[in-house]
Parts: C-alpha cells; sequence; structure tokens
C-alpha cells in the first residue's frame, strides 16, 4: 500500500475524533482490554520488530540510548500493566465539574470533554507508543503517533496490534494511527495542523522539544528534558545519600529522571565525595560495570585530587542531560547556594536533597521551582506508574496546563452546557 501523507492522517484522525464523542466508559474500557490482550498476543511479532530496529541502532547511538530502544518480555508486560491499571480508574470525560442556576432561570454547567485529536513526537521510546495510545483511548481522544525512525519498525507493530484489537470493539481504528513519512517534514507537517491536531505532545531530547517549543502553532506541552539534580546537605545521612545518588545516577541513565548533578555541603564533601567514588567507580569497576564519569567543579576536583578517571567539569557539564553514566559534581556552601545554582541551571523536572534536618528541607521544597521536588529521595520516582496515574503521557516542565507526569487528566478540557426556555439578553 502506498504511503499515506501526514496530512491524510491528520484528517482521518479528525474524523475519528469525532466519533469517539460519543463512546461510554464500557466502550472505552472494552478497548483497552482488547488492546492489552494484543500486545501479549503479538508479542513475538513486537519482539522481532524491536530486534531489526536493535540491529540498525548499533553503531549509530550510544550504548546508553539502546537501553532506551530495547523491548523484552519484562517491558511488554509493564506496558501491558499499565494499559490495565487504566481500565480501573474512571474516564476523565463527561464529568459535571460545575452547575448552577442564573438569576434569570438559565441553568448553567460545566462538563469535561475530550480535547480531540493528540499528537505525539517521540524517539527511541517503543513503550511511549502503548502509552500514548491507551492514554487517548481511554480519555476519549484520537491520536496521531509519530515515532523517531530508531523505534519504527517497533512502533507500526504495536500499532498493527492495537488496530487489530481495536476492529473488534465500536472504538475506530484510525483512533491510533502511526505516521508513515519518516522524514523531518512530518513533523513539521504537525507542529502546524492547527485545524486537525488540539495538542502537540514532544517527547525526547532537547533538540526535539526546542524545535516544537519554538516552531509549533498548536497548543504544545514541553516535556521530558531532565537536568536532575541532588543536594547532599551538611546534615545529611550520608549512607543514605550515597544510595539515594547511586540508584538515581546508574539504575537507569538514559532516562529522563535519572540524576545528573550532585551538589555538596562543604563541610561534608571531603568526606563524602572520596566514598561516593569508591561506589560509583571502584565498586562497579570491580562488579565489571562501567564505572561512572565523576566531572568536578575546582572544590569537588580538590577533593579528589589523586582519584584516576576524575575529570574537571568543562563549561556546559551544569547544563547538560547526558542521559549516560556521567555525573556533574559541584561543591556548594549551603542550601541557598544550592538553590540557586538549581534555579540557574534546571530544566524544571526533578530535584532533590538529602538531609535530616527538617528545616532546611523545607526551605529547599519551598524554594525548589521544579515539577517534582524530593526529601531524602530518588529522583528515579517521578514517573506516572509511580505516582499512580497508570501510563503518562510524558513529564511536563513548564506549569500550563500540565506539571509532571501528566496522564488522563490532562487529556480533556471543558465545555459549557446552558439550558434555558426562551430567556433572551
Amino acid at each position: 500500500m502506498a504511503e499515506r501523507t501526514t496530512q491524510e492522517l491528520l484528517a482521518l484522525s479528525r474524523a475519528a475524533a469525532s466519533q469517539m464523542r460519543a463512546l461510554s466508559e464500557e466502550d472505552v474500557n472494552a478497548a483497552l482490554h482488547a488492546m492489552a490482550e494484543a500486545l501479549w498476543r503479538h508479542k513475538e511479532a513486537i519482539l522481532k520488530a524491536n530486534g531489526l530496529d536493535l540491529a540498525l541502532a548499533k553503531g549509530v547511538v550510544r550504548e546508553s540510548m539502546l537501553d532506551r530502544l530495547l523491548l523484552n518480555e519484562a517491558r511488554l508486560l509493564a506496558m501491558i500493566e499499565g494499559i490495565r491499571a487504566l481500565i480501573s480508574q474512571d474516564v476523565p470525560f463527561g464529568a459535571l465539574l460545575d452547575s448552577y442556576t442564573h438569576p434569570n432561570g438559565l441553568k448553567i454547567t460545566r462538563v469535561s470533554v475530550p480535547l480531540g485529536v493528540v499528537g505525539v513526537i517521540y524517539e527511541s521510546r517503543p513503550n511511549v507508543t502503548s502509552d500514548a495510545a491507551a492514554l487517548a483511548i481511554k480519555s476519549g481522544n484520537a491520536v496521531l503517533l509519530r515515532s523517531g525512525k530508531e523505534a519504527w519498525h517497533s512502533a507500526k507493530a504495536i500499532v498493527d496490534a492495537f488496530r487489530e484489537a481495536l476492529a473488534m470493539t465500536v472504538i475506530p481504528q484510525d483512533a491510533i494511527l502511526l505516521v508513515e513519512d519518516k522524514s523531518r517534514t512530518s513533523a513539521e507537517v504537525m507542529m502546524k495542523a492547527n485545524h486537525e491536531l488540539d495538542l502537540l505532545i514532544p517527547r525526547g531530547g532537547r533538540s526535539l522539544i526546542a524545535s516544537c517549543v519554538a516552531n509549533a502553532t498548536v497548543p504544545c506541552i514541553e516535556t521530558g528534558t531532565g537536568i536532575c539534580h541532588i543536594y547532599v546537605d551538611g546534615e545529611a545521612d550520608l549512607d543514605k545519600a550515597l544510595r539515594i545518588v547511586d540508584n538515581a545516577k546508574t539504575s537507569r541513565p538514559s532516562v529522563c529522571n535519572a540524576a545528573e548533578v550532585l551538589l555538596v555541603e562543604a563541610s561534608v564533601a571531603p568526606v563524602f565525595l572520596p566514598r561516593l567514588y569508591q561506589v560509583l567507580v571502584s565498586e562497579r569497576e570491580e562488579k565489571g560495570l562501567t564505572a561512572v564519569a565523576l566531572r568536578c567543579d575546582a572544590l569537588a576536583y580538590a577533593a579528589l585530587q589523586g582519584y584516576e578517571g576524575v575529570t574537571e567539569a568543562g563549561e556546559d557539564d551544569f547544563d547538560c542531560e547526558f542521559l549516560d553514566l556521567i555525573l556533574a559534581v559541584k561543591v556548594v556552601s549551603g542550601v541557598k547556594e544550592a538553590i540557586a545554582h538549581i534555579a540557574a541551571h534546571s530544566t524544571g523536572h526533578s530535584e532533590a536533597i538529602v538531609t535530616e534536618n527538617p528545616d532546611t528541607a523545607r526551605t529547599f521544597t519551598n524554594q525548589v521551582d521544579s515539577a517534582a521536588v524530593y526529601v531524602n529521595a530518588s529522583t528515579r520516582f517521578t514517573d506516572g506508574g509511580e505516582f499512580g496515574l497508570g501510563c503518562e503521557m510524558g513529564i511536563s516542565t513548564q506549569k500550563l496546563h500540565a506539571r509532571g507526569p501528566f496522564g488522563l487528566r490532562a487529556l480533556v478540557s471543558y465545555k459549557y452546557v446552558i439550558q434555558g426556555n426562551g430567556q433572551i439578553r
């Protein structure tokens, strides 16, 4: 079959969205059940397609990014569980939000309604295909997915399974569509699709998000870029701090909620930083794992003088989302300097403080203006599933109209319905 243009797919999405408005909660839940079952039924085809994507990506993208691309049975099961978690949630559309009667007798109500057509542009994360499609269906929207070329075969296999599932329900198949044009042109068309797209969500690296924010004429939610900080206070439990930093940096360095910058209070730096080196470098090398590269400011570098592999931070290292086993390290005078540094360099994603002083913790949480602010916990928890939302569309680093992990509630708007009896103004 000839490749369909992005404009043609947008028109199909718009037509499907109009049909979605007539659906009930039972309709969308039946579709989600069918979609979850289809993923497992087609697991061999999906994993084979993912294997092709991985083979094509090897040597082209760095090793840490291959982890983002990888699908296996465990990750497929997690995608299925994410869909099933949505089934137990109430649909966000059709809810009565407000009701009052005007002095002239008009009854004015405000009800939640689907947005219409949601466009998602993303890169090498096949699970985004599943999460975005399931969230769109549950919220009564149609979705047009534009996968990066690195994950395109995986995305197509997932979408094919979903469309087969929808064919067995009352949901129009075109409620889930995948852009077929892999060139940059398709992304540009979506950014300018004012009469077809109601919302555009970019999920990927800084350049993709910046391009959408700068060029999109449709409403756009800025997501994902995570220069996440951890501040180890002078009154921190250092054992606790080591566990938190290790988890936040090494458990999955290629994701946006991984820590990229460590700030350490000067009084504990001479003790803490050598211990950190032992955990992130020496012990990892002993286990045959890749060591974390520490890029240090002058004071941190002095505290680690003579430690092999430690380098001085470059000009851009405190403004970089490494998505790799690299950690920028800075010694600060206290919580005020830590807060000032975060304000100057953060992307507004997730920040953490490790301290046993509740007043210091309160100062940090009050003054750090990011979507998620942690006390004595890893930044890796910033995730829709971990926050009890089920699947997520992304992590919004802006303030309107969604912030932090966002899912169903951010995919509806509202309208006023007014009932009268001949009133005129």
